[in-house]
């Protein structure tokens, strides 16, 4: 057993310096009393890498489940804990009630004064096979609340429809949690450095727009093999995700398979295919398989509990919102491979990503290009509207023209609640184009939206409009930039802080 925790963070993990730092915190915690964490995240977001790098780092003991039985996992934990008392010969535990009891009770009697870092990795397999393990995690946290106990549990997973279930309701755990960490896909810029592209951001966003913030995908599955440079983007994308031969081919499918509470996959696949091609909203998604909207509830609450789609509220109407697939892989599979399956399984990734181009501009990088706009004006691009700007919400709506008898898409906006007899006020509204270079007639249609939104009683008196283009912008819309300090134009360069 290791006795010192060293904090500073290992030079192979890449950033994670947050979640690395709340770790170390929780496990060097000075309380007598149990303490307990829940560490959680979509998979292959590096939980467990950085976990064991805690553990190497803090000392501590470290149990990964599998998929076993109850019996057989009750063996393995028995194996590990001797391995990390250093017993001579294997400890048995009878049950699931003797191993929490020894192992919280190694803590009370060995540790009471000094941090012991216990981690139980894939949580969500035990639970399956011993549904009752966290009522018996609870029972103990309860206990060593009252008697001295140096143990600072973390318990990870990945399904996140069981980890959000732990904490919920009246759930045996509930209540009892002094850390909950989410790891999380990188931010664009993170994803960028990471995979060796941020001098490029045109092969940024589309790399992004591809695998998104996943860091296992560079080095676990695909062993390193970065485009180099934009014109190795096709090619690369050929001989990696859409080639048979690697392992990213068939991720999206095991992704989806990989939820416990997913069971119909053929009905989530088409849920999440409607909103890979545009119809996000309840009654969208539901004309889309042929459903009526009731029939679809439990799909969508369950894809939203996994974290694979997530619903958005219209900033600018009350009750309406929109889905979103929060993994661009899944959109990238259902917008590009899932149509043309038969023909990649056969080995014809060049000819389907010839076909696919105008798809994968429209259904994919185009969204993810919005999405990636909006998360800016969330980091740095608060900074463009003034030193003296106020933190606001950062979302998407339609703005409705009654005279024309049309919507006006925003797709980022930042707005502020009314309060205190203040007008709920619009501080940016823009529209974002990958493809397209912008021009004035896009500043026009943003301008028409802010005189509808002024006659709907927001107040717009220091709205900025902003077009965000990843093609550039035409001269005369630079030209009426350049004359007006309202109006905003964001580049590539802009997004990457490479201006």
């Amino acid at each position: 057993m290791s006795k010192r925790v060293v904090a500073t963070k290992p030079e192979h993990l890449f950033d994670r310096a947050v979640e690395w730092d709340g770790l170390v915190s929780f496990a060097s915690r000075r309380a007598r009393t149990a303490q307990l964490g829940i560490v959680s995240g979509r998979r292959r977001m590096g939980k467990t890498y950085l976990l064991r790098a805690l553990v190497e780092r803090c000392g501590g003991f470290y149990f990964g489940a599998t998929t076993a039985t109850g019996a057989e996992s009750l063996r393995q934990f028995g194996a590990a804990v001797a391995e990390f008392t250093g017993a001579e010969v294997p400890i048995s535990f009878g049950n699931w009630d003797h191993a929490m009891a020894y192992l919280f009770g190694l803590a009370a009697r060995d540790r009471a004064d000094a941090p012991m870092l216990v981690v139980i990795d894939e949580f969500p397999y035990l639970v399956k096979a011993v549904p009752e393990l966290p009522s018996l995690v609870q029972r103990e946290v309860d206990r060593y609340q009252t008697e001295s106990s140096g143990i600072r549990m973390l318990l990870c997973g990945s399904a996140m429809s069981v980890m959000g279930g732990l904490l919920a309701s009246n759930a045996p755990l509930r209540g009892r949690a002094q850390l909950e960490l989410v790891v999380r896909p990188f931010g664009y810029r993170d994803a960028a450095e990471f995979w060796d592209v941020a001098a490029d951001p045109a092969l940024a966003v589309r790399l992004y727009a591809v695998l998104g913030g996943t860091p296992a995908y560079r080095r676990q599955f695909l062993a390193d093999d970065v485009p180099a440079t934009l014109d190795d983007f096709d090619p690369w994308m050929c001989r990696t995700v859409l080639s048979p031969l690697s392992p990213l081919f068939r991720e999206a499918r095991y992704l989806l398979a990989e939820e416990a509470e997913i069971r119909d996959t053929a009905l989530y696949h088409s849920v999440l295919a409607a909103v890979a091609q545009g119809n996000n909203t309840r009654g969208g998604i539901a004309g889309y398989i042929g459903r009526k909207s009731v029939d679809i509830s439990h799909p969508l609450t369950v894809l939203e509990d996994c974290h694979l789609l997530a619903r958005e509220q219209d900033v600018f109407r009350a009750g309406k919102s929109v889905y979103r697939i929060t993994e661009p892989l899944i959109t990238f599979y259902e917008a590009v491979m899932r149509p043309a399956w038969a023909r990649l399984e056969s080995g014809q990734a060049q000819q389907v990503w010839a076909r696919s181009k105008e798809r994968f501009a429209a259904q994919v990088a185009g969204p993810h290009f919005e999405a990636m706009c909006r998360e800016f004006m969330l980091g740095d691009g608060i900074e463009m509207l003034g030193p003296d700007a106020e933190f606001g919400d950062v979302g998407c709506g339609v703005v409705t023209d009654p005279v024309a008898r049309k919507q006006v898409q925003i797709d980022v906006a930042v707005t502020h609640s009314g309060d205190g007899g203040r007008k709920a006020a619009v501080s940016l509204i823009g529209e974002a184009k990958w493809g397209v270079t912008m021009g004035v007639n896009h500043l026009d249609r943003l301008d028409r939206a802010r005189e509808l939104l002024a006659g709907s009683g927001w107040d717009v008196s220091n709205c900025r409009l902003a077009c965000f283009s990843g093609a550039g912008f035409s001269d005369a819309l630079r030209q009426r930039a350049d004359k007006d300090p309202n109006v905003l134009l964001v580049g590539l360069a802009e997004l990457y802080g490479r201006q």
